[in-house]
């Protein structure tokens, strides 16, 4: 192909065919700096985007370069001869920024409070049953609050995170659980369960801003190749959190000797009786003290944390899906439109089912372990507690695998569907091993249940966000989070009935059959990786969340380098 280096060709009257089809550059101009739009496009009057300004066709004369200092940007540009083949954008520019790393680490720790105040009183309710004089129900309540709060919340709490941004919601997520932990220290006294209720309603209000934010935060701050391991991290705050709410409780809160039968048995000595009961009270109300105020300072120092180091988003985008949901117009985002996006892609409302299953048992076996435990091992509170506490650190050593994995290979249905499979597998083990009396039979078998259920909760967060996008990651999780505490409500009422009413282990079946339906609707997910698709340039990289309809409206104005080349 000739280059005409040493000169600019000749002028070219208007409507005259320009010659072998290429535009007159001058000298200098360096190469594959320039691209051409459609004829009909807005910049054919300029002369496509890096050309100075044309005017051809007009009275003054022939086309000519108007602006100088632009001309140094275009070298034969294809002209005429055929249809028009546009060439790819320069990317954006892309870069990690270093404080990814502490806005991942303050999210997680006041997560990790957050979930530390859900189970705290579940791991230990018989405590807190006799310290408050009330039934299981009531103590279970304190911990299904958190999935009734969510469900009315998460919309207004996706629309502020959507239309406000990451900070805003970080910081009310931070402070309504500081505020929530206060408001439990005031609750140390029998009579006063509903001010302790009232906290907990706190915190719960405070995990809606919370747990939908490990992809929002992934997506934001990190780059294509950490973003499911960082998905993995957050959500293994929460994990953590969850972890040490089974260990510590037990053991800041021991069950203290109460001798209330023996006041009726024993009339000479009830005086006695009494005094001892009182000194018993009173020594657990000083241990639940310290652990209520312990929470509540760590959750002041966190919400600081929060308000100084928690930005926005990085100065630069981390990667080319962040870049192009940027250059889309904040104008044309529809939260309500959103929402029926998702509701329409099928294969995200069978995802939303089966992750709605898979989590919402887990929540009610951590409900409800301390009363299953209980039922075979009479007396083993603190062995309670580390058995959920090993439910949950195997599942936080399967999260951070899953997100490395996913990582690596991107095969985010496959991986999906096994560890929902293997989940089911361990969920039948540790059910058919409760009874067998040896409990360190059901330390293993709570971890291997632990490892893949609680593993799975990443995995349904990143592969959500692939099939949905462009649409938000906040909004994806905020449903899922949704549906998970649907049927966490719904398990934890019907395993807590089943478990009283017959044995743990029917319980434990009715959550074996609903996990293997779970297995046949993750089977049924059509997989379809748009981000990671944007990401490697395979597809246009002119996406914005817009109605579904009004796809088929879409022109690409892009095409893969290896499609330009083949077309000259």
């Amino acid at each position: 192909m000739a280059r005409p280096d040493d000169e600019v060709g000749p002028a070219v009257a208007p409507g005259h065919p320009l010659e072998k089809g290429y535009l007159p550059v001058p000298r200098g101009a360096p190469d594959g700096e320039a691209c051409v739009e459609p004829h009909d496009g807005p910049e054919a009057l300029n002369g496509g985007p890096g050309l100075g300004r044309l005017v051809g066709g007009a009275p003054e004369g022939p086309q000519t370069l108007l602006a100088a200092e632009e001309e140094t940007q275009a070298r034969l540009l294809p002209a005429g001869g055929g249809e028009d083949v546009p060439c790819p954008a320069r990317p954006p520019r892309t870069a990690l920024s270093p404080r990814r790393f502490v806005v991942l680490l303050i999210f997680s720790l006041y997560s990790l409070v957050n979930a530390f105040q859900w189970i705290q009183y579940s791991s230990i309710s018989n405590v807190f049953e006799d310290f408050y004089q009330v039934s299981p129900l009531h103590i279970n309540w304190l911990s299904m609050v958190y999935m009734v709060a969510y469900v009315p919340l998460i919309f207004p709490a996706t629309w502020l995170l959507d239309t406000r941004g990451l900070r805003l919601t970080a910081l009310l997520g931070s402070g309504l659980n500081c505020l929530g932990a206060w408001v439990k220290c005031g609750s140390v006294k029998q009579h006063l369960f509903w001010v302790t209720m009232l906290g907990q309603i706190l915190c719960s209000v405070a995990q809606v801003f919370i747990l939908g934010l490990p992809s929002p935060v992934a997506s934001v701050w990190f780059g294509p190749k950490e973003v499911s391991t960082a998905c993995a991290t957050a959500v293994l705050g929460n994990q953590l959190g969850t972890a040490v709410g089974f260990l510590l409780p037990p053991v800041l809160v021991p069950k203290t000797q109460n001798n209330n039968t023996g006041l009726l048995a024993d009339t000479q000595n009830s005086t006695d009786l009494l005094d001892d009961t009182q000194n018993s009270t009173d020594l657990l109300a000083d241990n639940i003290s310290i652990m209520f105020y312990g929470t509540a300072f760590v959750s002041t120092f966190l919400f600081f944390l929060t308000v100084i180091a928690f930005k926005e988003r990085p100065l630069l985008p981390p990667s080319q899906a962040q870049a192009v949901l940027r250059d889309s117009p904040p104008a044309e985002y529809s939260y309500k439109t959103s929402i029926c996006n998702l509701f329409r892609n099928v294969p995200f409302v069978l995802l939303l089912i089966s992750y709605g299953i898979m989590t919402g048992a887990f929540y009610s076996v951590s409900t409800l372990l301390n009363q299953i435990i209980l039922t075979h091992y009479e007396g083993e509170e603190v062995n309670a507690g580390r058995i959920g506490l090993t439910l949950v650190v195997a599942g936080m050593v399967g999260s951070i695998l899953c997100g490395l994995w996913l990582d690596y290979t991107k095969t985010y249905k496959q991986t999906t569907l096994i560890v929902y499979i293997l989940s089911f597998v361990g969920m039948v083990i540790f059910t058919f091993t409760l009874k067998l009396g040896y409990i360190i039979v059901v330390f293993f078998t709570g971890g291997i249940l632990g490892f893949f259920m609680t593993g799975y909760l990443p995995l349904g967060f990143e592969f959500a966000v692939e099939i949905t996008y462009p649409e938000s990651e906040g909004t994806s999780s905020g449903l899922l989070n949704t549906a998970a505490q649907i049927f966490g409500i719904l398990f934890t009422l019907a395993q807590g009935k089943l478990t009283t009413d017959y044995n743990p282990e029917a319980g434990n079946i009715f959550l074996c059959a609903w996990m293997f339906v779970g297995i046949i609707l993750t089977a049924l997910i059509k997989s379809d990786l748009r981000r990671h698709n944007i990401n490697t340039g395979l597809t246009n990289s002119d996406v914005k969340a817009v109605p579904v309809d009004s796809l088929i409206d879409q022109k690409p104005k892009a095409m893969v380098s290896v499609q330009l080349e083949s077309s000259l």
